[in-house]
């Protein structure tokens, strides 16, 4: 089982780096095929809101078919076809297609390792392997900074994306050789539930909203709009937007890996979720306060976002606690498709926010209002999160 998470592990590295690369590529991208970064913000919400998606499907998948054969043919058929297509782009829409293979490509890897660490490892451990898991793939988005800004300067975008490719083929095949699925109980076939039992349960009501809107900011920031703004307001290349997205890279890894025993270090989940993500959502609204402070403030305060609202595999062992035995698959996916869908559709919308926020001469406003966006969401997600019940395991 171990050996089975390390390689879906691997596969979520990928996850990371195809949903946080854009940025670094805008400049290119601009450039050979005149994609602006309003399509390029609908590619990234594309990717989100098919990962979110293929949740459902992905869900009974893991309970019936398992995580080994559901994470292989996905990440080979949609993350080593995705990474085809965007090579062979010629038009920004192109690139929008591509996105969307890469999205249900990747849908499966996390859930699938979350999958074998609720089936196989102490309930109470479950957020700090989780926070774990992410922090390790989080090395995805390391490489999708500065080491990928690297790789199109000295490579070519194109010639990169085809051996992300090869990599992405390689990495299914050996999730199908090497992951196990856990054993299922024999009655497994007459355990009733679904998707729908789930949403009936009053204690996961408030934490839906805050998985929405808590992701969203972060992977909004890194995954795409940091480009823009820095090349726009500060006159950065594309080495200079690698290096601070990389700051920002390291700040959500080292929030995953800080986020998860700090439940059993205070006795509680809620709290610890709670003070993080008001931390997060003040850190937002510094950006729309000082938009154009300077470099360092934009940096710290982008990294201050990404370190507190890495609070995503806290609040999943939290919802987790309150979930059958039989469900966990759907429950995990569940969860997953809220957050991420919420990624998608704050990155599909974030275009029109920006382009209905510039003022002509002013190359902060469009910012300005884009910060504000995902700043106010962010505030009304923790404050509704106040009501819901502490649950440890």
């Amino acid at each position: 089982m171990r050996a089975g998470i390390v390689t879906l592990v691997l596969g979520y590295v990928l996850s990371q780096f195809y949903r946080a690369f854009l940025p670094v590529m805008t400049p290119v991208l601009t450039t050979d095929l005149g994609a602006t970064p309003e399509m390029l913000s609908r590619a990234s919400g594309l990717w989100f809101l098919t990962f979110a998606a293929m949740q459902i499907p992905v869900g009974w998948a893991l309970d019936r078919i398992g995580p080994r054969l559901t994470s292989a043919a996905l990440l080979a058929f949609g993350g080593g076809g995705g990474a085809i297509v965007f090579a062979l782009a010629t038009e920004p829409w192109h690139i929008q297609a591509a996105m969307v293979l890469l999205g249900a490509g990747c849908a499966p890897v996390l859930m699938g390792s979350y999958f074998i660490i609720a089936k196989s490892f102490s309930p109470a451990v479950f957020g700090t392997l989780a926070g774990a898991v992410i922090g390790i793939g989080s090395f995805g988005n390391i490489a999708g900074s500065l080491p990928m800004a690297w790789a199109v300067e000295s490579f070519g975008w194109r010639e990169t994306l085809w051996a992300l490719a090869a990599i992405t083929f390689a990495v299914a095949l050996l999730i199908l050789i090497v992951v196990r699925d856990p054993a299922r109980p024999e009655d497994h076939g007459s355990q009733s539930g679904s998707v729908l039992t789930l949403l009936k349960m009053p204690a996961l009501w408030a934490i839906f909203p805050l998985m929405m809107v808590n992701y969203a900011p972060a992977a909004g920031l890194r995954g795409l709009w940091a480009g823009p703004y820095l090349s726009e307001v500060f006159g950065l290349d594309a080495g200079g937007i690698g290096a601070v997205t990389l700051a920002m890279g390291i700040a959500m890894i080292v929030g995953n890996f800080a986020y998860g025993p700090l439940d059993r270090v205070f006795g509680t989940r809620k709290w610890v979720i709670f003070w993080g993500n008001l931390a997060a959502a003040a850190a937002l609204f510094g950006l729309w306060a000082f938009p154009a402070h300077g470099l360092w403030t934009a940096t710290l305060l982008m990294a201050a976002a990404g370190l507190f609202g890495a609070s995503f595999p806290l609040v999943m062992a939290h919802a987790r606690a309150f979930y059958p035995p039989h469900l966990t698959g759907r429950g995990v996916t569940l969860l997953n498709l809220f957050g991420i869908g919420g990624v998608g559709l704050f990155q599909f919308a974030s275009g029109w926010v920006y382009e209905g926020g510039q003022v002509a001469g002013d190359p902060v406003a469009g910012f300005r209002t884009l910060f504000l966006f995902f700043a106010v969401p962010a505030l009304l997600g923790t404050l509704l999160y106040l009501f819901t019940r502490d649950r440890m395991d």
